[in-house]
């Protein structure tokens, strides 16, 4: 039986879209979530609409237009694993565009927003990079839009595992408001393998049962983490890149452990 929680990639449309998530499909209040792939010297065009929106370069060059503002041509990295991406934040009510110099892939990270802050450019030196957990628990962190920095409801963070790695884990929640000891927020994993092929997996579930599957996951899928603990493991000699996008009512990132593993560190 295939899971709900997991969605498969597929060609893009006539919006270039390889993936979606909206509040809709998704059952949930806050993340629109989607990716597009362009080709050199194509174009994709939209309007945030009632979100505020974090364009992230996941792979690629291109210029990039919003809000009025020319953002000129940003990017670097033409793989997802190599170094902080280039990313813009826009602001609800604002129309983008996004005009590759070379194949790109853009996730279009959304949650709702009253337009409270200017849209602007998110280069990488501005991008904090962490390194987290020890020994077959440690990843590599790349927060794009963390709590610290001006947003209305929207977090983005990006993860690179290495292969034989646990991510996500010691499994941790963050589906109550209870601030400040958890707060409630939806989330997306938009995964990528270094190889192109291979799997990982990852597992989202509750204590009390009501949720709880298992998934083998492919290049380009997403996954959603309604609620529940969320772990993820990525085989040896595949390296594991995901991009996280989390909204709910309060953003702040505060979550709770799983109590059978709340003894290791995170």
């Amino acid at each position: 039986m295939s899971s709900k929680l997991l969605l498969h990639s597929h060609r893009r449309g006539d919006a270039k879209c390889t993936v979606s998530v909206t509040p809709q499909s998704a059952g949930w209040g806050y993340i629109s979530f989607n990716v597009r792939s362009l080709e050199a010297g194509e174009q994709v065009s939209d309007r945030t609409g009632p979100n505020e929106t974090c364009l992230v370069l996941v792979s690629g060059k291109a210029r990039v237009i919003g809000a009025g503002q020319d953002f000129g041509v940003i990017g670097e990295r033409m793989d997802p694993f190599s170094g902080a991406p280039y990313s813009v934040y826009l602001p609800s009510g604002a129309d983008w565009r996004v005009e590759a110099e070379t194949p790109v892939e853009l996730a279009v990270c959304a949650s709702p927003a009253k337009g409270k802050y200017p849209a602007r450019l998110i280069p990488p030196d501005e991008v904090e990079q962490l390194t987290r957990g020890t020994g077959t628990n440690q990843r590599f962190v790349r927060n794009i839009l963390p709590d610290t920095a001006p947003a209305e409801t929207l977090l983005v963070v990006e993860v690179v595992t290495p292969g034989g790695h646990w991510s996500s884990y010691p499994p941790h929640k963050h589906d109550t408001d209870d601030f400040p000891n958890e707060t409630y927020l939806e989330e997306t994993y938009y995964h990528r393998l270094k190889r192109g092929s291979g799997f990982a997996l990852q597992r989202v579930y509750t204590k009390d049962g009501s949720l709880d599957e298992a998934m083998a996951i492919a290049d380009r899928d997403v996954v959603l983490v309604p609620k529940g603990y969320h772990p993820v493991g990525a085989p040896h000699g595949f390296d594991l890149y995901y991009l996280n996008v989390m909204a709910g009512p309060r953003r702040a990132w505060k979550f709770s452990m799983d109590p059978d593993q709340a003894h290791l560190p995170y």
